[in-house]
């Protein structure tokens, strides 16, 4: 009779491949350290490229005298002196008066009363139809749950008439920055 040992006793190897161990795993240390490497690497390289792109600029204007560039610009503003003096140009008006004059020219009475509280128009110039987000500023307070809601709606159409857009929503908040009202436009 033979009997079978166990491979697990003290002293003995197990048979090769049976109970490999597993292998081991890299620390923390060691992954943020590669990390960290990588990322120096990666701004050592932006580095050298970027002074390779844009690094010959000071030596092509060590050449270059002060004198020879200021001439140009002294002439300049020697012919504007002597140009006679024309009205400086409008600013343009902001998207508030811009809307305010629209309101004013075709606007109901009411629209008319409530769009004198509008202090500021953001994001009415820049659409794309495909999501635009206009935010007009009042002085009202209360917010939603307020005295003024129903103005906030009356500026929310007004805006609509003004501007169109397939997906656009306009924003009445009040003097403290909470939503007074919305509307698509």
């Amino acid at each position: 009779m033979t009997y079978q040992q166990n491979p697990a006793q003290p002293g003995q190897q197990p048979p090769l491949g049976m109970y490999a161990p597993p292998p081991k795993k890299m620390s923390a240390g060691a992954k943020v350290g590669i990390g960290c490497g990588g990322a120096l690497g990666v701004i050592v390289v932006l580095a050298v490229i970027g002074a390779a792109i844009g690094g010959g600029g000071a030596a092509s204007d060590a050449g270059k005298s002060d004198k020879v560039a200021a001439a140009p610009k002294q002439e300049q503003q020697a012919k504007e002196d002597a140009k006679p003096a024309k009205e400086k140009p409008k600013a343009p008006a902001s998207q508030a008066d811009r809307f305010k004059g629209f309101v004013k020219k075709g606007g109901t009475a009411a629209e008319k009363s409530a769009i004198a509280h509008v202090t500021k128009v953001q994001g009415a110039d820049e659409q794309n139809d495909i999501l635009d987000s206009v935010d007009v500023y009042t002085d009202f307070t209360g917010g939603l749950m307020g005295p003024h809601q129903s103005e906030g709606k009356l500026i929310a159409s007004a805006f609509a008439d003004w501007k169109d857009s397939k997906n656009g929503l306009v924003t009445i908040y009040d003097a403290k920055g909470e939503i007074l009202s919305n509307g698509n436009f």
